[in-house]
């Protein structure tokens, strides 16, 4: 609550200035300036989302974070229309309508997942006499979620660094990237699903003293990512076109959107594989090996790979697609060594 409410101050006043640093034009400025400031001005929903969905996970129930997140995003995805395009009694908010939409439903699902959790769900039941200070708990969370947390922020911030990379090549050229990329996230929801189960069966195969269990567990869950994953790049990669047109009739936009796709999709089977083996590091409470690999394969490979590729070469905006499978494919290998050392065996709390 403290690091969302900051960041909420922070977007709301300097949100002109973000949108600017990330070489916005004047005309995204003017409507996406408000978008900003409810997207982080309501970040907290966001934050305590994450972190009630993970204790639900943590305790082996699922499927109520499951049911969160299709509330809130059953709502975003009724309201948004509605608030967007001032459908009946809405208002017509624009842009801005989709990040109230979004806040809304994101508010929703939290007050859902706040209430199941105090009157329990599986083997999780939060109390009265539970809220109290535990320095020794706390101290242990802390240490453990810093190379989580830097973990997050070193991937996002070579995202935004890449797109601040494609605002080079135009606002035809990032509506493209935006689209294709938003269809790869959807693509991986799933198989974000599959690495996260595999995380929590290590940390519970370990915790049993068991670390044979645990292995097969990733092994398992990479065989099933790898399966979806290269099915869905396959459907990607043959459909494209047809996919990009429900979003997009601009034949600039859904150029780059169509190939960037494409090129994408070429990569899935080891974003799969790369996507289990990470998560099931941090199962294990080893979290520095990832966050030493992502450092190495986003910062040290893919950052200075698409600034080199857009520089001297004329990809133009397929630099960047490629950079983003090389470095994926580059994660899966590197992961599939460090896993198969064993050490996180051994380092879990």
């Amino acid at each position: 609550m403290v690091i969302a409410s900051l960041l909420a101050i922070a977007g709301a006043i300097f949100a002109p200035q973000l949108l600017r640093m990330m070489g916005a034009s004047d005309d995204v400025l003017t409507t996406g300036t408000t978008f900003t400031r409810v997207m982080l001005g309501g970040s907290i929903t966001a934050f305590l989302l994450f972190i009630v969905n993970a204790t639900f996970r943590g305790a082996g129930d699922a499927a109520v974070s499951m049911r969160v997140l299709w509330l809130a995003n059953g709502i975003n995805i009724v309201l948004g229309p509605l608030l967007i395009f001032g459908v009946g009694p809405f208002p017509r908010l624009g842009v801005t309508g989709a990040a109230v939409a979004t806040t809304i439903g994101r508010g929703t699902g939290l007050v859902f997942a706040l209430w199941r959790l105090l009157k329990g769900s599986g083997h999780l039941q939060v109390l009265r006499r539970h809220l109290v200070i535990e320095t020794a708990t706390m101290k242990t969370m802390l240490r453990m979620s810093v190379n989580g947390t830097f973990q997050v922020l070193v991937g996002s911030l070579s995202w935004i660094v890449l797109v601040r990379f494609m605002a080079a090549f135009g606002s035809s050229a990032m509506a493209g990237y935006t689209i294709a990329v938003r269809m790869v996230m959807f693509a991986m929801l799933p198989a974000w699903g599959l690495g996260n189960a595999a995380a929590t069966m290590v940390g519970q195969a370990l915790g049993a003293k068991n670390p044979d269990r645990a292995e097969r567990a990733v092994w398992t869950a990479a065989r099933y990512n790898v399966a979806f994953l290269g099915l869905m790049g396959l459907i990607f990669a043959l459909f494209a076109p047809e996919i990009v047109r429900g979003f997009t009739v601009e034949l600039a936009v859904a150029d780059v959107a169509v190939r960037g796709l494409r090129v994408m999709a070429l990569g899935f089977p080891l974003f799969a594989f790369g996507m289990v083996l990470t998560q099931s590091f941090n199962g294990a409470g080893d979290t520095s090996t990832p966050t030493r690999i992502n450092i190495g394969v986003f910062w040290l490979f893919e950052l200075p790979l698409a600034w080199a590729l857009t520089r001297f070469t004329s990809f133009g905006p397929l630099a960047i697609f490629g950079s983003i499978t090389a470095a994926y494919s580059m994660l899966a290998g590197v992961s599939y060594l460090m896993f198969r050392r064993g050490s996180w065996r051994t380092r879990h709390v």
